[in-house]
């Protein structure tokens, strides 16, 4: 994690991480302020707070309540040298908890990551640079240059391929930090990248080994970079929407024709077939979200059709609103990064197939189970642990290289299917267990969803989001049937020699030509690795085809301006967003930030406010009180929001109780009315209701984006690449 330090007046110092702000400064006895804690008692504090976080999260994952639990730490210094200390941290438990957890609780505090940071002790590196921002050296852990690590998949030592991607995203101007690793069984490890930057920027990695997961990770960050997906459904701001392209130097944009009719240049006939079936698809649902540019058309991007090598252009909202990341990828060479996009869909798709069709998958017998013991001991790991795991081949009979790997959770009935791909047998199984830990501790396993005999719960479309996003979705009972209906084949889809993978590609491209799909292809290299993007037409969509009528991102183009310009409506202005609002029977929960695609800091107004409490206070600044009080009921009743905001929307109601009964009068109140909730609170309740304080909370921003960091910082992230794209295209 980059912290940024600024130097305040005297000795307060500002640090900035994430979306925090921390201030520091001395006692006055040190000529300080006194205002703030000093930088050694931030120190202190996070030690016992780390204790106190792993006692909370064991509590919550055993259901046991934490009111009467108190934790307490000391330092005790050494006399005769005061860096020698023993920190001491006691806690109290209530009588009525069992010996069990116990010794549970204080096991758990003995994993504070800040105490084994201190124990193993830290290194610091202390240098000048000649700018911080530009420092784009790698934070990654250094590679042993000497060594050669060949695994199956990867034209490239392990070794090379991290120094090549690092110094890749070096170049870029991008600062890589690792933020976590998990290894908690033989042979399963995983890590989690970011830009220290940019954190919304992040990647997961997976594999069987330290080395193994982090080129995973900074594979799938280089394919995301080359795809644009860590800014999906994100508005880019005014200068990117004006640039000469907005997504690539060779996209093009096609004016929507009579009607709102689809232009005539973008998809072909086998796509609108897929896409527009019934003729309801108009020109004005594949306008680019991300520009908001309409008066430019329809932004649209080229695809290579496989089975001809024709170009087809399609619309970069289809693609954003369907497919989210499935097919993308990035490689030491192209056809390493095509098999593993190949591989990628026939999981996802083969995954959907088994799990809506509740087919019943036959187990690996363990003879030959046996060839993979690396394997087995991570299989052993999670056994050991009270976690029962099925290995099954889903191949469906050998079509498919697809393999699963299934874990039950008998302390919650939850259940996890994970599924990997891979023309290689032993690399699929390995990719199977090796995402079914990927950013899991085993206290993560606890919060499994448990499976059901109800059809319709598996085959809800949401429940392959949830399955593609974290593999976190319902699965049918008849799953664990122990009559398969495919008997087991011990498959292997894998090329040979040094044309293994591009071998491998043609075999899994011929499958879904056997299939009758159609396959586009994009190619990227101008960020300096190759990456491509496969789209499959009816087969690799993530999200139902309807969405592009019924659910579209760029709905934000309705609401965006106006609510980042709220604070400059007038009253007809607000009346009209209001009735836009109500007319789009839009769920009154749905995230503001989500809605117009802009990164708010969470923990602001901002970050927090949902369409029903936007709503509110458009009613309140119109001052259509019965309406706003409706709606504060409604809040109170069912929002989860922070206590402050709580507290706010309570004196408020009670404000326009007050406001809506003809024999009351506020004076009457507003005394005790302060004593309960504050006046700075009531200040705020009362001036919504008079008219002196307009969308309380809301600090004032617009479409240039002012004081919203977050999403800057995301923009600033995305404009190193935008620039890389132009020096390419020359």
């Amino acid at each position: 994690m980059e912290i940024k330090v600024n130097f305040l007046d005297n000795l307060r110092l500002e640090a900035k991480f994430d979306d925090f702000t921390v201030i520091a400064d001395q006692p006055i006895r040190y000529k300080g302020d006194g205002s703030a804690p000093g930088p050694f008692d931030y120190f202190l504090a996070s030690s016992a707070l780390c204790a106190a976080y792993f006692v909370k999260l064991y509590c919550q994952t055993r259901g046991i309540p934490t009111e009467n639990i108190r934790l307490s730490q000391n330092n005790i210094v050494d006399p005769e040298n005061r860096y020698n200390q023993i920190f001491k941290i006691q806690v109290e438990l209530p009588a009525d908890i069992s010996d069990k957890d116990r010794q549970g609780i204080l096991r758990s505090i003995d994993r504070c990551t800040v105490k084994k940071v201190v124990q193993t002790g830290p290194q610091f590196v202390i240098e000048e640079v000649d700018n911080l921002d530009a420092d784009a050296q790698a934070l990654l852990i250094p590679t042993d240059a000497e060594t050669r690590t060949y695994i199956a998949g990867k034209d490239l030592p392990l070794e090379q391929t991290i120094a090549n991607m690092s110094a890749i995203l070096a170049g870029l101007g991008m600062k890589i930090e690792i933020a976590s690793w998990r290894n908690i069984v033989p042979n399963v490890w995983s890590l989690h990248v970011r830009d220290a930057q940019s954190p919304l920027c992040f990647t997961n990695g997976k594999g069987a080994t330290k080395e193994s997961a982090l080129a995973s990770a900074l594979g799938e960050f280089i394919e995301r970079l080359n795809c644009n997906f860590f800014y999906n459904d994100q508005f880019w701001g005014e200068e990117i929407a004006q640039a000469p392209f907005v997504h690539y130097p060779n996209e093009r944009w096609f004016k929507p024709g009579r009607r709102d009719a689809l232009p005539k240049e973008i998809l072909d006939a086998y796509c609108l077939e897929i896409y527009n079936p019934d003729g309801e698809l108009r020109g004005s649902h594949l306008y680019d979200t991300n520009s908001g540019n309409v008066e430019r058309g329809i932004c649209s991007l080229p695809f290579v059709r496989r089975s001809d090598g024709e170009t087809v252009y399609f619309p970069s909202n289809l693609i954003e609103n369907l497919f989210l990341s499935n097919g993308m990828s990035a490689g030491n060479t192209l056809a390493e990064a095509q098999v593993q996009c190949l591989s990628e869909i026939f999981e996802r798709a083969v995954k959907r197939e088994i799990l809506e069709g509740e087919i019943a998958l036959p187990d690996v017998p363990p003879d030959v189970l046996a060839k993979y013991p690396g394997i087995v001991a991570g299989i052993q790991g999670l056994e050991e642990q009270g976690f029962p795991v099925l290995v099954k081949d889903a191949s469906l009979g050998g079509e498919y290289p697809v393999m699963c790997v299934t874990l039950m959770n008998p302390r919650t009935g939850g259940v996890f299917a994970s599924f990997g791909a891979h023309p290689s047998f032993e690399v699929a199984l390995e990719r199977s267990l090796t995402e079914l830990l990927q950013g899991r501790s085993f206290e993560g396993l606890n919060d499994l969803p448990q499976p059901t005999f109800e059809s319709q719960a598996v085959m809800e479309p949401n429940n392959f989001v949830e399955h593609f996003i974290d593999s976190n979705g319902v699965v049918s009972w008849r799953f664990f049937s122990a009559r398969a209906d495919h008997e087991f084949v011990e498959w292997d889809f894998s090329g040979q020699g040094d044309d293994s993978n591009a071998e491998e590609a043609a075999t899994l491209f011929g499958i879904l030509e056997a299939m009758g799909k159609e396959v586009y292809i994009a190619e990227y290299s101008d960020l300096g690795a190759p990456a491509c993007r496969i789209l499959v037409p009816g087969y690799s969509e993530v999200y139902p085809v309807e969405d592009l009528i019924w659910d579209n991102t760029n709905k934000a183009l309705l609401f965006r301006a106006d609510i980042l310009n709220l604070h400059r409506l007038d009253d007809d202005e607000l009346q009209a967003l209001i009735e836009r609002l109500e007319d789009s029977e839009l769920d009154d929960y749905t995230d503001i930030k989500t809605l117009i695609g802009i990164e708010f800091d969470d923990n602001t107004v901002w970050g927090q406010l949902t369409i029903l409490e936007l709503k509110l206070l458009v009613h309140l600044a119109l001052k259509q009180f019965e309406e706003a009080k409706e709606l504060v009921e409604t809040f109170l009743q069912f929002n989860d929001n922070t206590v402050e905001r709580g507290l706010f929307y309570q004196a408020l109601n009670a404000v326009l109780e007050v406001q809506l009964d003809d024999e009351m009068v506020l004076a009457d109140y507003e005394t005790n009315f302060r004593r309960l909730f504050g006046n700075a609170r009531m200040d705020a309740a009362i001036g919504s209701v008079d008219g002196s304080v307009r969308f309380h909370g809301l600090t004032p921003t617009s479409m240039q984006l002012e004081g919203l960091d977050r999403h800057l910082r995301l923009i600033d992230s995305y404009k190193k690449l935008h620039a890389a794209r132009a020096r390419a295209a020359g």
